[in-house]
């Protein structure tokens, strides 16, 4: 069967392609369980700094393919559990990347497909794309992603957008917190090599502890995460990458990490 994936890694950069243009990169079993294993793979330290998360022709990801689905409503409970899960746990795995994942967006991101930006760090969308959490529209809802859309976009957007399944333009995503860059479709490719050249000039452990850093504190009072963000940034600072850091800084000279 052939791949439901492109994957091209050069200069530290995995490029990470969903390849079924012709159902607008739908979801189906096989696309779920390709892009679970590149990132356990990268999970398991594979040597990259950055993932771009793009889809092949006109569409992002229009959410699940209608093959797939048509097996689901055959499905017994159990069935559906065990499908249920193998999804939840890919955009699990997306979401806790220890390198970050923008997002390229085209086209329509639609249910899952707006999971998958949910889960990206940096999200870069076409003027003209579409989003929308649709699946209330099909008798169903947006639960497994609802963890990372909520974390995103808060509650006050979900309850209208998860309720009302409607679909909305990027412009709204960003305000939203769902996209941070909206440009042309023809300036998607630049923006995201920008967006890639910064995270380059960042130490590696640091973005990857940054990143993990994040989910760690949001929401909790300051007072009850005090030590690990004192922990963390005292161990940094003696780390390997800390001491070359800052060494370089005061020497006015480039970082080792750096291109």
């Amino acid at each position: 069967m052939p791949s439901t994936l492109t994957i091209a890694t050069d200069g530290g950069v995995a490029r990470v392609t969903l390849n079924r243009p012709d159902v607008r990169n739908a979801f189906n079993e096989t696309l779920i369980a390709e892009l679970t294993a590149w990132a356990a793979r990268v999970r398991q330290a594979e040597p990259i700094r950055a993932a771009v998360l793009a889809g092949a022709g006109r569409a992002f990801c229009a959410g699940a393919d209608l093959t797939w689905m048509s097996r689901m409503v055959g499905y017994s409970m159990e069935e559906n559990l065990e499908d249920a899960r193998a999804a939840a746990r890919l955009f699990q795995i997306l979401n806790a990347l220890p390198v970050p994942l923008i997002g390229r967006v085209q086209g329509a991101a639609l249910g899952g497909g707006a999971g998958l930006a949910a889960v990206c760090d940096i999200v870069v969308a076409a003027d003209d794309a579409v989003f929308g959490f649709t699946e209330a529209k099909l008798g169903i809802l947006p639960s497994m992603i609802a963890p990372f859309v909520i974390a995103k976009i808060g509650q006050s957007a979900a309850r209208d957008l998860f309720l009302t399944a409607s679909r909305f333009p990027a412009a709204r995503a960003r305000e939203i917190g769902l996209v941070h860059y909206v440009v042309p479709a023809a300036d998607l490719d630049a923006t995201i090599e920008r967006l890639l050249a910064e995270v380059l000039t960042s130490a590696p452990g640091a973005v990857s502890a940054a990143k993990a850093l994040i989910p760690a504190v949001a929401g909790r009072a300051p007072e009850d995460v005090f030590d690990l963000t004192t922990a963390t940034i005292a161990r940094h600072r003696t780390s390997r990458e800390g001491q070359d850091g800052m060494r370089a800084f005061l020497e006015k000279r480039k970082a080792p990490w750096v291109p």
